[in-house]
């Protein structure tokens, strides 16, 4: 697979800035479209498939079915299902941060399933986003928050799943299991038009087409191209936008505010997942300094 085109790395940051502020509108359309959220996810997924389709053959990328690329389309499949279904049982503030909580899981998976050793940080991590993500459970526990919580946990270690088998996959299997991740949320979610009231005016399919190719389509594209050019700690660093400026649009244009809880709950999470991405990224530098001087060392010796 070749490149299209050369483009800087400002470039890419932009692509990867721009791809988070188009992912952070998700909260707000989904508020306004009074649709059942399986619906929702179904009708934005199929929109989105076809827009990666026409992404995959300008890319030359290929369809492979493997365990690899359909592990991770189940995977990604539960997390749009999960997230659509916490924005509209919770606030869009509490589905997103707790969404964005998939760092910590895809350590305590990589641990679990690889045996990937735990480091001090790591378990402080892990300690301190736990209590977070607890303090989301202390506002308006009844009804639909708590359910709605729920979901956007679920949501979080659905995205750590997929970002775990992607990891260990190729260009190909990653860009097929994206486009079963589609097409499986759109099986799920589709026949569900026909259990529940799906009223359809010109607002409602100008708000879908806006999830499907705005929201999630386009923004899977330039995530793809942002990361040939950028580190995974900067385009980790960017992507916190998105759990950022969601609840904003929500709040600007919707009135629906987070609560006390969730907003220190939210704080807690972001702030413990970016400092824990900058310590990784340094410990890393360190580990890769020592083995330069260690060859550098043997190579004197040597001479």
């Amino acid at each position: 697979m070749n490149d299209k085109f050369n483009y800087s790395k400002n470039t890419a940051v932009i692509f990867m800035v721009t791809c988070a502020v188009l992912w952070s509108t998700a909260g707000i359309l989904i508020k306004f479209l009074p649709w059942n959220p399986l619906v929702i996810a179904g009708a934005r997924s199929l929109i989105s498939a076809g827009i990666y389709i026409l992404y995959m053959r300008w890319e030359g990328i290929r369809f492979v079915i493997n365990r690899f690329s359909v592990f991770s389309g189940i995977a990604l499949a539960g997390t749009f299902l999960f997230f659509i279904a916490a924005n509209k049982l919770t606030t869009s503030a509490n589905a997103i941060v707790l969404q964005y909580s998939a760092p910590i899981f895809i350590l305590i998976i990589s641990a679990l399933l690889f045996h990937q050793k735990f480091r001090r940080g790591d378990i402080l991590t892990v300690a301190v986003t736990s209590v977070g993500i607890s303090l989301f459970f202390l506002d308006q526990l009844s009804g639909g928050y708590l359910l709605g919580n729920l979901f956007g946990m679920a949501a979080g270690i659905s995205f750590a799943f997929m970002f775990v088998i992607t990891g260990r996959a190729s260009v190909n299997e990653r860009g097929t299991g994206i486009l079963l991740g589609h097409l499986i949320t759109a099986a799920v979610g589709l026949p569900f038009l026909f259990l529940y009231e799906t009223p359809v005016n010109a607002m409602n399919i100008v708000v879908i087409l806006a999830m499907g190719i705005f929201q999630l389509g386009i923004p899977y594209i330039l995530y793809g191209l942002a990361v040939r050019k950028c580190t995974p700690l900067a385009c980790s660093l960017i992507s916190a936008v998105e759990p950022l400026l969601n609840p904003v649009w929500v709040f600007l244009f919707y009135g629906e505010r987070p609560g006390f809880f969730a907003l220190i709950g939210g704080t807690v999470v972001i702030g413990a997942v970016v400092c824990w991405s900058v310590w990784g990224n340094l410990q890393e530098k360190r580990l890769e300094n020592r083995a330069g001087n260690t060859i550098g060392t043997k190579e004197d010796e040597i001479q």
